[in-house]
């Protein structure tokens, strides 16, 4: 789920400076500018919703055209911004990171492209895994890297679905089979169904 101004969840947001250091909720950020020094980066959207604060670790910001084509591999207009990166708030209520232009690339180089959108590891992690015919096959409960890059989710199996189709306990998904997420139900849709998943060569790759 990402929150929006009709969010029921409010988790904080600490907020360090030399002069300030406090807990801002997530509704009192939504809409307001980010910038990077004199840069805006893009305006603060969101954030996922889960019932343990460990899985929400960034906010989802909207980002400026110019800057996503400058700072990404592949421009996407939704990014990840880690909670940990908000350093103050402006006198004109905008939002101050407390790192480089460099270190927001280098964050977001470390995601998932889902939906021409990036999402970190946080926003994945336990997220229900659903095929496009509907079918639950369980929870993400890690990332797969190959060569710095992720290249898979790696999924806990519903032990039904395991006995069902002989299936090990964990599966290995490749994330360019990763279609979409849904905004209220915290899932993860795949592109095709199960059975043709498994016998992709991506799929077999990765489960070698």
């Amino acid at each position: 789920m990402l929150l929006d101004s009709c969010g029921s969840r409010a988790s904080g947001v600490q907020v360090g400076g030399n002069r300030m250091s406090e807990k801002l909720e997530i509704q009192e950020l939504l809409q307001k500018e980010v910038y990077v020094g004199d840069t805006l980066v893009g305006v603060i959207v969101g954030e996922r919703f889960h019932p343990r604060d460990e899985f929400v670790r960034s906010m989802r910001i909207q980002v400026l055209d110019g800057v996503a084509e400058e700072y990404m591999r592949k421009p996407a207009d939704h990014a990840p911004l880690h909670k940990e990166l908000v350093h103050s708030i402006r006198p004109d209520g905008s939002v101050k990171l407390s790192k480089s232009m460099r270190e927001l690339q280098r964050r977001w180089r470390n995601t998932v492209r889902i939906d021409e959108q990036l999402w970190a590891p946080d926003e994945l992690m336990d997220r229900a895994v659903m095929d496009n015919d509907g079918v639950d096959i369980g929870n993400v409960v890690s990332l797969v890297k190959v060569k710095r890059t992720y290249r898979g989710v790696v999924v806990d199996v519903h032990g039904v679905l395991q006995r069902r189709m002989s299936l090990p306990d964990q599966i290995i998904i490749p994330v360019t089979q990763l279609a979409r997420t849904t905004a209220y139900l915290d899932e993860i849709i795949l592109r095709c169904p199960l059975n043709r998943l498994l016998s992709l060569p991506s799929y077999l790759q990765l489960n070698e």
